[in-house]
């Protein structure tokens, strides 16, 4: 009865979600109302819980300090026929690419967006940033069926806003400060359309109101997946001398396989070889902020190559988390180590 077919509508709804909230930034002064610093807010797709406990906690045994504030975090936590917006089930159109397509079918994603903060100033700042964009909908213009070239308007609505304020134990405990918007994004599904197809997410087309004038930004995300370790344990070469956390140059025992470029990994630190003269590397240490130790002689020296890549293991948080280091436009940024282990790349038009 069902042929496959996958137009990517949920996930292209969910990051276009996540992109309304990707640039919030926040301020604080002195005495002198200067600006002192400016923070960069994270955000990362997941559920608030994982968040709270890693405040608590150290998950890795390895990050000197425990979760950092302010930080966002978003999750798609519900959907649900929209029985108001429906239209005849035979009615159909012409796309502008020419083909007949049948009316899609309406659904109201929910979500739900966290901010963590330790100072009430520092959670004002965020809330205050986001409140007035929702009167109470903000559209965001979405291209859903890239074939038929297909954008729909995607009302997102505000419906609720909660605060919580984790203060309890003893006096050592850390205080949290929650703030948790609920949101009604109003998509439409299609069905299968001849010559669809599929793959991961190319493109998400947002369009800002800003007063009467409507500035459109295109954002797209290429996704290539990188190991920060070695995974198959090719064992290349082995170290030659003992080198301690401040080494730049290096001796391995046969630099024939390494070139310039390349990325090697001894023990639990991933190292970028900036060149190379005959067996002496000089590289980059702690590449991927990996841990910066030091190495005996005879180590292993192994090199993570793509054979390494197509063995990672991932979760799908739709391009956002929390420890990704944004940049300005036009710039790539990379997620550190202790994340999905994927490079990216954004190119933004305004």
């Amino acid at each position: 009865m069902f042929g496959h077919f996958y137009h990517e509508i949920f996930r292209k709804t969910i990051i276009a979600f996540g992109n309304i909230f990707n640039n919030i930034e926040i301020h604080h002064t002195n005495n002198s109302d200067q600006t002192i610093s400016i923070v960069k807010v994270p955000l990362a797709y997941g559920p608030i819980q994982k968040f709270l406990a890693r405040i608590e906690q150290d998950p890795t045994a390895l990050k000197p300090v425990k979760l950092t504030l302010p930080r966002m975090s978003f999750e798609f936590t519900g959907l649900n026929y929209d029985a108001s917006r429906k239209v005849s089930t035979t009615q159909s159109f012409v796309s502008g690419t020419g083909k007949k397509v049948y009316m899609p079918v309406p659904y109201n994603m929910q979500f739900e967006l966290n901010i963590i903060t330790k100072l009430n100033d520092d959670a004002l700042q965020i809330v205050e940033q986001i409140l007035p964009y929702f009167q109470p909908s903000f559209n965001l213009t979405v291209n859903l069926v890239e074939p038929i070239n297909e954008k729909k308007d995607i009302p997102v609505i505000l419906d609720s806003v909660s605060f919580t304020d984790d203060y309890e134990g003893d006096f050592t405990k850390r205080r949290s400060l929650v703030y948790t918007l609920r949101f009604t994004a109003k998509t439409y599904l299609f069905g299968p359309i001849p010559s669809s197809s599929t793959g991961i997410i190319k493109k998400v087309t947002l369009d800002y109101m800003s007063g009467t004038e409507t500035k459109k930004r295109e954002m797209r995300y290429v996704v290539t997946p990188r190991a920060t370790k070695d995974y198959n344990d090719d064992a290349t070469t082995t170290l030659a001398d003992d080198i301690d956390e401040t080494t730049k140059y290096i001796t391995v025992g046969d630099a024939a396989s390494i070139s310039s470029g390349t990325r090697i990994y001894l023990d639990n630190e991933l190292m970028y070889v900036e060149s190379k003269n005959s067996n002496k590397l000089v590289v980059t240490r702690g590449y991927e902020n990996s841990l910066i130790e030091g190495h005996v002689a005879g180590t292993p020296v192994n090199l993570v190559t793509v054979a390494d890549d197509s063995l990672i293991e991932y979760g799908d948080d739709f391009g956002f988390n929390e420890e990704t280091t944004f940049f300005q436009d036009f710039k790539e940024y990379s997620p550190s180590q202790n994340t999905d282990l994927w490079s990216w790349k954004k190119n933004l038009k305004n």
